[in-house]
């Protein structure tokens, strides 16, 4: 069995609690989709938010709204650089598979410039 980690990143609308929510569970669902990936085969989840969200935490969502009770996750705030993306929320989920799997990195609405 192998790990590798999936990353994506999705802006926020509002530094509001509805809204880190909306994007928390917009960006995992389509993480989940896009790689096929059984919730059961994530080991750890690991969250960043630019400084400019800070109105929850995005595991509390992850725990909620997707039952990842059992999965290890925190969340940070991103670097804070100049010129950065603001009100962007980023995740890093690692996940137990085989050696052949490609990840599919997600990233949405205004995330999408950092591909």
């Amino acid at each position: 069995m192998f790990t590798k980690g999936i990353r994506g990143a999705i802006t926020v609308n509002e530094n509001t609690e509805e809204s880190i929510k909306e994007a928390t569970i917009e960006l995992l669902n389509e993480l989940v989709e896009r790689n096929g990936i059984e919730l059961s085969a994530i080991s750890h989840v690991i969250f960043t938010l630019t400084n400019d969200l800070n109105a929850a935490f995005p595991a509390k969502f992850a725990r909620i709204d997707m039952g990842l009770c059992e999965t290890a996750m925190m969340c940070f705030h991103e670097l804070d650089v100049p010129g950065a993306l603001p009100m962007c929320l980023r995740v890093l989920i690692v996940v137990n598979c085989g050696e052949d799997f490609i990840p599919q990195f997600v990233y949405l609405k205004g995330a999408s410039t950092l591909r």
